[in-house]
């Protein structure tokens, strides 16, 4: 039987899973137990790819196969599948083993990512292509319709930088606010300050870099809409 939390996340989805066990496999990670999510994951990730190919195929003709190309890529990549993650509020319906849990594995970008492919993967096997394609779609579409299709090939703290350099307004500032975890895999959190916008976002990464980045992509949406 679903719990309430997996009924959320099917409406979500827009997928009930007639194969429950499907749905608790993509959600559990390497270190919860010996039956994980990283085959599913590996199936998604093709799913993910081809579902993405057609659309972009199809809804931009005028786009040649290298600006095509250019876009699949940003779409599948992590950081774009951890940012839907964060809006379906995946972390919270993760399994994970007590030392991830407790080092933040629930809000790491690549755990995060690959349980977005892992659920794509089992939808797949639950309830066929068809089914799949709707999911992926109904994630991406929405996400599509507001951003910059133009854009996708540059990081977001490019993009917020030269955003805010075209409106002479001052760039922003990057801080670390927080670690966890051991050395070799530690995950930070890093707050993108723009004081006289009044904007303070915070992104988690598994490197400094990562989480500067997500701090900056949400600036720059908050930014872009406000402005």
């Amino acid at each position: 039987m679903p719990n309430k939390q997996s009924s959320t996340l099917c409406r979500q989805l827009g997928h009930v899973f007639a194969q429950s066990q499907l749905l608790q496999r993509a959600l559990t990670h390497r270190s919860y137990a010996p039956e994980h999510n990283e085959r599913l994951e590996f199936l998604g990730d093709s799913v993910l790819g081809c579902v993405i190919a057609k659309h972009l195929y199809d809804s931009y003709p005028q786009l040649s196969e290298g600006e095509l190309s250019r876009l699949r890529s940003n779409l599948v990549r992590e950081d774009t599948l951890a940012s839907l993650a964060q809006q379906l509020d995946l972390g919270s319906h993760l399994r994970l083993g007590e030392g991830e849990r407790k080092s933040g594995g629930f809000r790491r970008p690549s755990i995060l990512a690959d349980a977005m492919e892992a659920l794509f993967g089992a939808v797949l096997l639950d309830g066929g292509f068809a089914d799949a394609e709707k999911v992926v779609l109904g994630l991406y579409v929405p996400y599509l319709a507001k951003t910059d299709v133009q854009a996708l090939g540059k990081d977001a703290k490019t993009l917020l930088q030269e955003y805010l350099q075209g409106k002479r307004i001052p760039l922003p500032t990057y801080s670390v606010v927080a670690t966890q975890g051991q050395a070799h895999e530690q995950s930070f959190e890093v707050e993108c300050a723009i004081p006289s916008l009044k904007i303070a976002t915070r992104g988690a990464g598994s490197s400094r870099r990562n989480a500067e980045q997500q701090a900056a992509a949400t600036a720059y949406q908050q930014i872009t809409q406000t402005i």
